[in-house]
């Protein structure tokens, strides 16, 4: 007969939530946790003393338990890493809102597919990543940011502007850059022409 895995409770705190954190404590404790890690750090950082610690001290065949998901790790990217840091100890994780649990076939087949639509998310950010910055390459941008506008660009594009040959929408198509920024060179041309104004007055 196998013996009994030793069930390690984690616990995020919330100051000033004293409802949720009693209900984690009473279901951590209902799922038979021997001990109990509680942390009061964001859920948005992976180097959280507690969890830190609670990973340290894993032993092959115990169970690391969480009330929800959220309560580990708010981002599926550290959620996955922990899962590894879990599995490498010989550990196998529970959450008892979601039933998942990877000591059994079905939890781990959760997690896998979890995984790997995590992988699939990931390539297809760098597919859309290289996909742009070729097209940026073609368009003349570098890195898939425009090309800066020269001293005569901006000019041009002030002059056309001040003296009404074109709209600043116009010219903000033209040289394929956006309104405000046309509104800023001309903001600029004519700070200028005003200080030019004034030393020739002085």
């Amino acid at each position: 007969m196998s013996a009994e895995p030793y069930l390690i409770g984690y616990a995020r705190v919330s100051k000033g939530d004293d409802q949720s954190n009693a209900a984690q404590a009473r279901a951590l404790k209902a799922a038979g946790c021997r001990r109990t890690f509680e942390e009061t750090a964001s859920g948005g950082r992976w180097d959280r003393p507690k969890l830190q610690e609670l990973v340290g001290q894993l032993r092959d065949g115990d169970v690391v338990v969480v009330w929800k998901l959220d309560r580990l790790s708010r981002s599926l990217k550290d959620l996955l890493h922990l899962m590894e840091k879990i599995e490498d100890a010989g550990a196998g994780f529970r959450s008892l809102t979601e039933s998942i649990d990877t000591t059994t076939p079905a939890g781990r087949m959760m997690m896998q597919m979890v995984s790997s639509f995590a992988e699939f998310e990931r390539a297809m950010i760098r597919e859309r990543t290289s996909a742009g910055l070729a097209q940026a390459r073609i368009e003349g941008r570098i890195g898939g940011r425009r090309r800066k506008l020269d001293a005569k660009k901006r000019r041009e594009i002030a002059d056309s502007v001040i003296s009404g040959r074109k709209s600043g929408a116009e010219m903000a198509r033209l040289y394929d850059v956006s309104e405000p920024t046309v509104s800023r060179i001309v903001a600029e041309h004519r700070r200028a022409g005003e200080k030019a104004i004034k030393t020739g007055l002085t």
